[in-house]
């Protein structure tokens, strides 16, 4: 039954639904659950047995991660579209299956070696993760030109689940997306008057550490899940689909969200959001 506040929304009845599809992803089961559902254990027992310095490689590997796509995003600010490329001209539709059967590979990789393959694979796994989720934001009418929209993307990776800091609190997209969003315009903002040189400011580097803080926390559970001993490739090409799949759904919702925004304004947007229930959904 749809709550009464929709029929006073300016959007569409069209445009209402696809912002439902998007608060059903953004608000989807968390990727702990998913990835448990896979491998049939609970992540947080897979994540104490893990060795006391997985942590550290993993925040090495997240770093290295992020810093890959990063040099993408500023490579390819301002060139032009071949076909086929990252900044090709817009698909009907995102590319998701493709970047699904890439990504199983790199898992599959990880399964047959664990912990050992993950400063090669996560990398990788991340690039393409990211390609992915430029995809989606292209098919949702932005411009990935733009720094900002690049930003935007990578942004995606930190909307997975909570940070460090928040003590695993279960945060609403509108709470997490403010928080990160300043992050971004701080970089945007520092980019655009330094130019593609600043790189390395202080907003730049702020921003990646924002991201990766809660990235990690994904890659964690990520390895966690691939931890089980002899998992073999099969397994590790679903954890892997698993992981992207969750932020390719992160990535749909986002996007969707701001071309509404776009057309409707954040106000009507986000209000509208909030009326929505689908808590029978999840």
């Amino acid at each position: 039954m749809e709550p009464t506040p929709i029929a006073t929304s300016p959007l569409s009845s069209d445009d209402l639904a696809a912002l439902r599809r998007a608060k059903e992803a953004l608000e989807s089961p968390s990727l702990t659950m998913k990835l448990a559902s896979v491998v049939g254990a609970p992540i947080e027992k897979l994540m104490g047995r893990m060795p006391g310095a997985a942590q550290e490689k993993v925040d090495e590997a997240t770093q290295l991660a992020l810093k890959k796509c990063l040099q993408l995003a500023l490579r390819t600010l301002g060139k032009s579209s071949p076909a086929g490329s990252l900044m090709a001209p817009p698909p009907d539709k995102p590319h998701n299956l493709m970047h699904k059967l890439a990504v199983a590979t790199t898992g599959a990789a990880g399964g047959a070696f664990g912990l050992f393959a993950l400063p090669v694979e996560l990398p990788v796994t991340t690039t393409l993760m990211f390609r992915s989720i430029c995809d989606i934001a292209r098919s949702e009418g932005e411009d990935v030109h733009r720094i900002d929209t690049q930003l935007q993307c990578m942004m995606v990776l930190g909307m997975g689940g909570p940070g460090k800091s928040d003590d695993n609190a279960d945060l609403g997209y509108f709470i997490v997306r403010s928080a990160l969003a300043q992050s971004v315009s701080r970089a945007t903002n520092e980019i655009a008057a330094k130019g593609l040189g600043s790189h390395g400011s202080t907003a730049l580097l702020k921003f990646l550490q924002t991201v990766a803080s809660r990235f990690s926390v994904q890659v964690s559970e990520q390895v966690a899940a691939k931890s089980i001993p002899a998992i073999g490739a099969v397994l590790g090409a679903m954890v892997n689909t698993v992981f992207i799949d969750h932020f390719q759904q992160m990535a749909h919702g986002h996007f969707t969200v701001r071309r509404l925004e776009r057309q409707y304004g954040p106000v009507a947007v986000e209000r509208a959001y909030q009326t929505l229930d689908v808590s029978g959904n999840r």
